[in-house]
Formats: C-alpha cells, sequence, structure tokens
C-alpha cells in the first residue's frame, strides 16, 4: 500500500545495488529489515531517496497540517496538536475536540442560560432580560420603553404589564390592547342615563327629551322644565298655567251658577274652590248636598318599576275619629264617581291625628302620555243620613318617561 513500509517491500529497478551490512540480506528485488525495527502510524516514514533508510514524516507541514488549525509538534514518527482554549486531544483519534463548557460546569458559567458553541459558550438571557456588559449576568430589560402597550405600561421585574385608563378596558385577545368600554350596554346601562346614553371613546354622556326637560347638574338625570314659572307657557289670560312632567296645560276653571269662587288659585297644584251660595228662597239650591266643588291638578310620571299602590292626593277633614253620632258628631265617607275607567285608582280613609283622611291611590300602572279627571266626592254623615258632600275634581296628568 502506497506510504506504508512492510517487513517485505519489493524495491523498485531489478538492478539496484542495496546496502549490505549486520542485519541485512538481500533477495533479488527485496529489502529485508530485521524483526524488532521501529513501525510507527501510517505515513509516519517514508524511505530516502536512496531506498536504504526511513525517514520521519513531517505531518505538521502542508497548507492544512494534521491539527486542522491547531498546534502541531512533529515527533519522530508521529505529532503531537497543541489544542487551542476550548478545545482538548483525543489522543485516539488524534484529533482536537470541543470541551462542553455549559455540561462541564452546570450552573456556574451563566446567570440563566449557557449555550455551547465551537471552541466556547454563550450566555443568553430568558425573556424580559438583556446580557448584560460581563457576558454573564441577566439585568431586567425595560419593556415599556419600546411602548408596546396602547395606553399605560408598567414595567416589572422581567416582564411588564399594559393597563388602561378610565372607560377602557385591556383586551382578553392580546394583552396589549386597550378597547372602549360601552358604559350603556352594561346590564346596569339603563340606569346610567334617566333617559338616553350616549357611548363615546373612553366615558359617555346622557341626554334628555328635546321638550320640557333640562340635563341636571349630575349630568345623567332629566329635571323638569316649569314653564309657568319662567313665562315660556302660551297661555291666555283667561287661563290658569299647570305644570307637568316635560311640558304644561292650560286650563280655565269657572264657578258653576250659585257657586262662588274662593281665594285665589293656589301654587303648585293649582287649586281652585267654588263654595254654594243659594239665594234664601231657591229651594232646590238648598236642598241640593253640594257644598263645595274644587279642582286641584297633580302630574305624574309612568312608574317604571310599580309594585305596590302609590298615594298620590290626601283629602283632609275636620271630622273627629270615632265620632258619637248621638253627641251631634258626624262621620265621614269617601268615593270616586267618574274618571276611573280602568280601575286604575281607589280611595280608602284613614285616621291622622285624631281626624279622618282620604287617601286616593294609584293602584294600576298607568302608561303616559294621558290626561284623565277624576271626580271625587267626600259625603259627611250624620244620626240622620247625608249632610253634606264636597266634590273634588282631581286631572291628573301622566307623563310618558318615568322621570
Amino acid at each position: 500500500m502506497p506510504g506504508q513500509l512492510h517487513r517485505h517491500q519489493r524495491v523498485p529497478g531489478p538492478d539496484r545495488t542495496l546496502p549490505s551490512g549486520p542485519g541485512l540480506h538481500q533477495q533479488p528485488g527485496l529489502l529485508h529489515l530485521p524483526r524488532g525495527s521501529p513501525s510507527t502510524a501510517a505515513g509516519a516514514n517514508h524511505l530516502n531517496v536512496e531506498g536504504t533508510r526511513c525517514v520521519d514524516i513531517d505531518e505538521c507541514k502542508g497548507p492544512d497540517g494534521a491539527c486542522s488549525g491547531h498546534g502541531c509538534i512533529n515527533l519522530v514518527g508521529s505529532f503531537r496538536c497543541e489544542c487551542v482554549a476550548g478545545y482538548v486531544f483525543n489522543s485516539i483519534n488524534r484529533v482536537c475536540e470541543d470541551v462542553n463548557e455549559c455540561m462541564h460546569y452546570p450552573g456556574r458559567l451563566c446567570a440563566h442560560k449557557c449555550v455551547n458553541n465551537k471552541g466556547s459558550y454563550t450566555c443568553t438571557c430568558t425573556t424580559g432580560f438583556q446580557l448584560s456588559s460581563d457576558g454573564r449576568n441577566c439585568n431586567d430589560l425595560n419593556e415599556c420603553e419600546a411602548n408596546p402597550c396602547s395606553q399605560e405600561c408598567a414595567n416589572v421585574y422581567g416582564s411588564y404589564q399594559c393597563y388602561c385608563r378610565r372607560g377602557y378596558q385591556l383586551s382578553d385577545v392580546d394583552g396589549l390592547t386597550c378597547e372602549d368600554i360601552d358604559e350603556c350596554a352594561l346590564p346596569t346601562g339603563g340606569h346610567i342615563c334617566a333617559f338616553r346614553c350616549h357611548n363615546t371613546g373612553g366615558s359617555f354622556h346622557c341626554s334628555c327629551p328635546v321638550k320640557g326637560y333640562t340635563l341636571a347638574a349630575n349630568g345623567r338625570s332629566c329635571q323638569d322644565i316649569d314653564e309657568c314659572v319662567t313665562g315660556t307657557h302660551t297661555c291666555a289670560e283667561n287661563q290658569s298655567c299647570f305644570n307637568v312632567q316635560g311640558d304644561f296645560r292650560c286650563l280655565s276653571f269657572e264657578c258653576p251658577t250659585n257657586y262662588q269662587r274662593i281665594g285665589e288659585t293656589t301654587v303648585p297644584t293649582g287649586t281652585i274652590r267654588c263654595m254654594k251660595s243659594c239665594q234664601p228662597n231657591d229651594g232646590p239650591c238648598n236642598r241640593d248636598p253640594v257644598h263645595s266643588l274644587s279642582h286641584t291638578f297633580i302630574s305624574m310620571a309612568t312608574l317604571r318599576d310599580f309594585t305596590k299602590p302609590e298615594e298620590i292626593v290626601f283629602l283632609r277633614t275636620t271630622v273627629p275619629a270615632y265620632g258619637a253620632y248621638q253627641f251631634g258628631t258626624f262621620d265621614v265617607m269617601f268615593e270616586i264617581q267618574d274618571g276611573n275607567a280602568d280601575q286604575a285608582f281607589d280611595v280608602v280613609r284613614r285616621i291622622e291625628n285624631g281626624v279622618y283622611v282620604g287617601v286616593v291611590r294609584q293602584v294600576k300602572p298607568i302608561i303616559g302620555p294621558l290626561n284623565l279627571v277624576l271626580k271625587l266626592a267626600m259625603i259627611n254623615l250624620n244620626s240622620q243620613g247625608v249632610s253634606h258632600q264636597s266634590v273634588i275634581n282631581i286631572h291628573v296628568s301622566v307623563s310618558e318617561f318615568w322621570f
């Protein structure tokens, strides 16, 4: 085989003269070496030009060398590699092999992660940290400097947290984006504003009906505009202005024949009283049990949550409770005579401060807008029966809104 010296090597040239000496003998074409002569690795020696002796091969010579870029030291019949830092010489394979520093010194070289590479190693850091100038330790990375959040960013050790301003919420998808909260669509959205809620970026605003209301100072409630007070009504001179929720009404009340108006119209109910005034010889007038007529005006909202009777009017009397007829005292009773078609109202008798009081109640929900007149009678009784009675006309205006 080329480059290898066997015990018997045919010498080129049949007529070549071979040297003689102790331990050497010749046969035609063969060179006989004595037993025990040194045999080196393949290619470690070769014959000299004369073919008389073995000459050492310098493996370190050549463009690449035997050590592939590492230091090479030639030896007689062999060589040795001087490996650069990060490599170790494998005497069996006779090559320089990379040292895995990360495996040999676990947890001692790098603060976070150790990555082995040819002849050395590199330290890396986990997410949220950056490598310090010493190449080993890791410093917290302030991610907020790169503005990853759509609104506000708070740096924490090894990470960061996005948060949002009032009226926004953090997206469940990316945890970075702040999304507007639609306050009007929340379960309580119907109670945020008295009338109408308008969502805006990061907030909301309330509005009221265009006519008859103004937005309150709290920005949520609607306040009725009293056109009768502000003078913005359109009532004629012979009419009385009555304010209702979100509007006004112009009404004119005249006392009927044989009745006279008593006092001025009271505020704010606008009550008008007419007392009977009969001529002495007017029998039908004197026999009529109705002694007084009155008109009063109330404004009501459409109750959003009607759960129990609502007391709306109190009819006060001077009739003492528990009176005895034989002592000349009176009893009193109350009844609704007209205007209660849907049976939405009733009247009950109550004792307050020792006298009877009639209480008019709303007992069913009423949806506005609606105007109606309840005709009530307060009937005074004595031992002979009906003594006299008063008729009260309650003009009820129900708004279409609950406020």
